[in-house]
């Protein structure tokens, strides 16, 4: 038989000189879009109030004129040409986080939280900051400047059907909670997405940015830090602790893939970059309360922070709908510190509901901490369907959901009903669903108070022996200096317009563009260049896993050490951190049962409705947005039924909601009550009941007994007996 011919294996020296010229042309265009990246850095830093905000923005309300001034803006956000806003829709306000870059990220692209927001038909504002504090300015006046501009907000939608949606996005999260905790009256549903709330949870061999403080002996180095900056805190210390978390990416990866794609991937990269890169500062006060407090002291789930007035935080006031949204891989805000603070609340999902509270979470298996607000993906998907289904998530029943996302294509009944691309069903779930997720155990509890202690010791000894001495030494002037040689400041610097070695860039990459000569992509020599770049981020990712074990079984030995725990008087029989129960709640929840015990037979056919479709419904375990579009279709259908607004009708419900969990049998005995006396007006309502039910697809199961159960109770086929508490004032209020 003739031998078969072999295929050379050597690369050719066509392949040598085309990868060579390919590479050359590579390296100048990467030159020239870091000379763009440091341009844009100096054009970005020397404006008065920096964003990366897609949108058209006009001003509301200035911070800086407030009785207490701080440097935030409240900015209505103009819709994009073709958007129409429905005024009736509840308006939407997104706060972006002041996490050391400036703001507009929940603005980033078309794709986002406002665009997704006003494409549903809300009217959007966006809450924003300057890049230099306002002397002075602390956390609280922030929270009330926050709340005044909600106010505002409010103000200026008098026909909307529903206080503002507000979002917090990572370290505005928080922010928004204690605003809610302390001004419950001022929000509709809020959506905090990779936001911090529960410091300390994580799991092990895991997240081992909650260990930084411990390691690093405690809060004392922040205020050592705004020392050096002479009373400032340079944002850009924290933007170093994100790219810390992923030595791989900062230093390799983010780089090689502009430099390897760089005939498409500059104007993303530096789309990106002109957030990234947006330093800012904070008040040395504003930072220490944010360490103390929140990442090392870990008090706001606990309930221990306190406002100037003794007013004590406690986010089981907020009465609105918190919707969490957080990702499995988000190596920042790691799903335990997203929703441990539901166990530090709460012993129980009746619990929850005895506080009137509905939390929806959502969990996202691979996007990254930033992809929550920057991916267009994300932003079509998860925040576009709350967009969607706003209404919904604020007229479910108080408890705990988990809000699952089916593809619409797979969707057989009630596909009509769908307003987006995806079903959104929120499904009843208790506490245990939340502890399957990983979390501390007692010890790590303990390790943690342990590090809190130590803290305390540390920068109260910085206080009294170090402090004075390096206030003495910096002046603002050399503060200012030490922040511009900042290393991530140096990078824009090095490249940017000031540097006379980057004049012939943008001449010879022009030059570059217009004689371009990629290599192709079988090139022997490209898949070798791949391959070094993959060696690299192995290599990286494999000292960032050892530098994290060992930084976490450090963490454990020292902190966990009997003798420690004993000299900073961390008890060892003490229980888990948990917020204080209140005995006056307690006797308000009762005096509360004892009420609408009394009132279970009081209503007509609206209470009779959502009485009976809260009953059926429990057996399916969770609500859909197919059932509430029913509802606003019969509501259009009935015109009598428009008087019941979105605020009435989640009353309406909630209340026969809880006499259902008080007494589930006196509350089913007196529906007959509270139906009309008319049979077919009876009929009518019980065909409106089936329309709604049957809009989430087939009554099967459990809840078709409880349907049955139910026509039974609105007798359908006889004139009901004259009641005997003769509540004929109530039914003959008219039907909804």
């Amino acid at each position: 038989m003739p031998k078969q011919p072999i295929s050379p294996t050597l690369p050719t020296f066509a392949d040598a000189y085309s990868y060579s010229l390919d590479a050359w042309q590579r390296a100048i265009l990467f030159l020239d879009v870091m000379r763009q990246r440091g341009a844009q850095y100096e054009e970005h830093r020397t404006q008065t109030a920096p964003n990366v905000l897609e949108f058209e923005a006009q001003l509301v309300i200035d911070g800086r004129t407030l009785a207490r001034p701080v440097n935030y803006a409240l900015v209505s956000i103009v819709p994009p040409q073709g958007v129409v806003i429905d005024q009736s829709k509840r308006p939407f306000v997104v706060v972006d986080p002041r996490a050391g870059h400036g703001p507009g990220i929940g603005g980033f692209k078309a794709d986002s939280e406002i665009g997704v927001a006003m494409k549903a038909g809300h009217p959007c504002y966006f809450i924003g900051f300057l890049p230099d504090p306002v002397p002075g300015q602390t956390i609280e006046d922030i929270a009330l400047a926050e709340a005044g501009f909600l106010e505002t907000v409010i103000a200026r939608h008098p026909q909307a059907d529903g206080k503002p949606c507000v979002i917090g996005n990572c370290q505005a999260g928080w922010a928004v909670m204690i605003v809610a905790a302390l001004r419950p009256d001022l929000f509709g549903p809020i959506i905090i997405a990779g936001a911090p709330l529960s410091y300390w949870a994580g799991v092990h061999g895991q997240n081992p940015m909650r260990y930084s403080g411990g390691l690093l002996g405690g809060s004392w180095l922040t205020a050592l830090t705004g020392d050096l900056g002479a009373g400032v805190f340079d944002g850009a210390w924290l933007v170093q602790n994100f790219e810390n978390q992923n030595p791989a990416n900062t230093l390799w990866a983010k780089q090689y893939n502009l430099y390897s794609k760089i005939d498409t991937e500059a104007a993303r990269y530096l789309g990106f970059e002109r957030w990234w890169g947006g330093h800012v500062t904070l008040n040395a006060e504003e930072m220490q309360f944010i360490v103390d407090e929140l990442f090392i002291g870990n008090k706001l789930a606990a309930g221990e922070i306190r406002t100037s007035d003794g007013t004590a935080v406690d986010l089981r006031n907020i009465g609105s709908p918190i919707v969490v949204f957080c990702s499995k891989g988000d190596n920042i805000t790691p799903p335990q510190q997203a929703l441990d603070w539901i166990l530090d609340l709460y012993d129980s999902v009746d619990e929850i509901r005895a506080y009137g509270q509905t939390i929806v979470y959502t969990v996202h298996e691979t996007i990254g901490h930033l992809g929550i607000f920057v991916s267009a993906g994300v932003a079509r998907k998860e925040h576009g369907e709350f967009a969607s289904n706003i209404d919904l998530i604020d007229v479910l029943p108080p408890g705990l959901y988990e809000a699952v996302l089916t593809p619409a294509a797979d969707v057989v009944e009630g596909r009509d009903m769908l307003s987006g691309e995806w079903l959104m069903r929120c499904e009843a779930r208790t506490l245990d669903d939340i502890r399957a997720l990983g979390g501390n155990d007692i010890e790590d509890e303990k390790r943690f108070a342990t590090a809190a202690k130590l803290s305390e010791v540390n920068l109260a000894l910085y206080r009294t022996y170090l402090q004075p001495a390096v206030k003495a030494a910096v002046t603002p002037p050399l503060a200012e200096a030490m922040r511009s040689i900042h290393p991530l400041r140096l990078q824009y610097a090095l490249f940017g317009p000031d540097n006379p070695f980057m004049a012939w860039t943008a001449a010879l990459a022009e030059q570059v563009r217009a004689n371009r000569e990629p290599a192709a992509s079988g090139n022997p020599f490209l898949a070798w260049q791949e391959a070094l770049s993959q060696q690299m981020v192995d290599g990286l990712d494999a000292w960032r896993r050892t530098s994290e074990y060992v930084s976490e079984q450090a963490f454990h030995t020292i902190y966990g050490a009997p003798p420690l725990q004993a000299a900073l008087g961390v008890d060892p029989a003490q229980p888990s951190r948990r917020a204080a129960k209140s005995l006056l709640h307690q006797e308000l929840v009762a005096s509360r049962i004892t009420e609408l015990k009394a009132r279970v037979a009081e209503g007509g056919t609206c209470e009779a409705l959502a009485r009976a479709l809260i009953f059926v419904g429990m057996a399916r375990g969770g609500a859909d947005e197919r059932g509430l579009e029913a509802v606003r279709r019969l509501r259009r259908a009935h015109p009598d039924a428009r008087q019941l607004d979105l605020a009435a009708f989640k009353a309406v419900l909630r209340e026969q909601y809880f006499m259902l969990l008080i007494d589930e049998d006196a509350a089913l005995a007196a529906l007959p009550q509270l139906l009309p006396e008319a049979i077919d007006e009876r009929r009518t309502a019980f065909a409106a009941l089936n329309e709604v039910l049957e809009a989430s697809g087939s009554v099967s199961g459990l809840a078709a007994e409880r349907l049955q159960r139910v026509g039974a109770l609105f007798r359908l086929d006889s004139e009901p007996p004259v009641s005997i508490t003769g509540n004929k004032a109530a039914r003959s209020r008219k039907a909804s």
